[in-house]
């Protein structure tokens, strides 16, 4: 479906120099990549991508000081020395780059480029979720001292099923041999092709040019790249965005939910302040058992799972009037059923009365981390049923965002197989 946004113009994807590991500078390419900056489980997750290769690209997106500033300049530093060992390379040419991701129940492909930045008026790149301004400060400061996009978005569009347009470039690249190969722990295989004809590169623009894009994954370093723009008055690289765009109507991307840590309320003053607004039972583990009762509630409305005292509690029918009051009115009836809206509106503001700070609030996109985490700090794991794709385009479209760390689109591209540097001569 071809969707371009109200100004009459869609997506302008143009090649890049890309910036890559050079395979025989480091242990391998596996043990340099790491999961985008906000999937890192901290510390464990931290220190085990650290501790696979001293040239992780964790080092670049989530660097360790004592302070911000401190930990954007060893960054920058990081990445000039690396730069200047032959660690990381530029390719010898702009290009865009096929990018597939795979595993024995998914495949993914997509493009690679650098986008051309809109305005949200524009209705050409669609954000759904909110941000939280803290983020962006800080991913705009590290963007800002190391002059590089370090881990591309990703962004969806939707085609119309067949392999036709910058999908049949796609399909025809993977069949070439590629410009790198390899698996990561999670079992994910990554493969990575340079487009060099010109015809393919204006097969792909051309298309592009009557879509609009979704973004899927990457909503605070999509406001980074808008804030990072205005600072510069001359056209240049800040115009451009590192992205990843894959046409969910021939690679349907998996939809996950991102679950809520709430670091300062045990389970037994949460369970209690819920007593005559929320219905609550006991529910049989193990977590994929409670999981799959989650799934089966919110069949018939909101519910959601509570675990951190070694048991796992089912939260449903909440009370119409608590909603009523709770939730605003001026908007659409689909963004006001939303889990995370009744969540966050009414449970987290009203019955718990938690401010939505790092402090009070943690964002866990693995399940079981959650839980554990709960379980180890006397904590509420509230955990969450996804969204489907189709309501969060369609909020998208009105213009709607939805509470902020919503949903969780996959597989997310790995970081560290191409960056872009922001460098004047780059």
């Amino acid at each position: 479906m071809k969707t371009p946004g109200p100004a009459g113009r869609g997506l302008r994807l143009v090649p890049f120099r890309g910036l890559r590991y050079v395979p025989e500078r480091v242990g391998s390419l596996a043990a340099v990549t790491s999961p985008p900056y906000d999937v890192v489980v901290r510390p464990d997750g931290l220190q085990h991508l650290e501790s696979a290769d001293p040239h992780n690209i964790v080092r670049l997106i989530l660097p360790q000081a004592d302070t911000a500033t401190a930990r954007h300049k060893q960054a920058a530093a990081t990445l000039n020395r690396w730069l200047a060992e032959g660690v990381l390379a530029h390719d010898s040419e702009p290009t865009l780059y096929v990018y597939e991701q795979r595993n024995e129940e998914i495949l993914q492909r997509g493009v690679i480029g650098a986008l051309e930045l809109s305005s949200p008026t524009d209705g050409i790149v669609l954000p759904h979720e909110d941000v939280m301004t803290h983020v962006v400060e800080d991913r705009a400061d590290l963007m800002r001292t190391t002059a590089a996009h370090l881990e591309p978005l990703l962004l969806t569009y939707r085609g119309d099923g067949t392999a036709s347009g910058a999908t049949a470039v796609v399909e025809r690249t993977v069949d070439r041999p590629s410009l790198l190969a390899t698996t990561t722990e999670d079992g994910f295989h990554h493969r990575l092709w340079a487009v060099t004809d010109p015809t393919d590169r204006s097969t792909i623009e051309a298309d592009l040019a009557h879509h609009q894009a979704l973004i899927a994954d990457g909503h605070h370093r999509w406001a980074t790249y808008l804030r990072l723009q205005q600072e510069h008055s001359a056209p240049g690289p800040w115009d451009f965005g590192l992205v990843l765009l894959v046409d969910t109507a021939r690679y349907p991307l998996r939809v996950r939910a991102i679950h809520r840590l709430l670091h300062r309320l045990p389970v037994t003053a949460a369970l209690a302040a819920l007593t005559g607004l929320f219905r609550v039972r006991d529910v049989d583990g193990p977590l994929p058992r409670a999981l799959d009762a989650l799934a089966e509630a919110t069949t018939e409305g909101n519910a959601f799972l509570l675990a951190g005292d070694g048991g796992f509690h089912l939260v449903d029918r909440p009370d119409s009037a608590l909603l009523r009051s709770a939730i605003p009115a001026d908007r659409p009836a689909s963004w006001q059923r939303l889990d995370a809206t009744v969540l966050h509106a009414a449970l987290v503001d009203r019955v718990w009365h938690i401010p939505d700070t790092p402090e009070h609030i943690a964002y866990i996109h693995d399940a079981a981390a959650a839980v554990e985490q709960a379980e180890r700090h006397d904590a509420t794991a509230v955990l969450m049923h996804p969204v489907r794709e189709e309501v969060v385009r369609g909020l998208a479209r009105q213009g709607v965002t939805m509470p902020r760390k919503s949903t969780s689109f996959g597989p997310k591209p790995a970081s560290g197989l191409v960056l872009r540097s922001l460098a004047p001569d780059d």
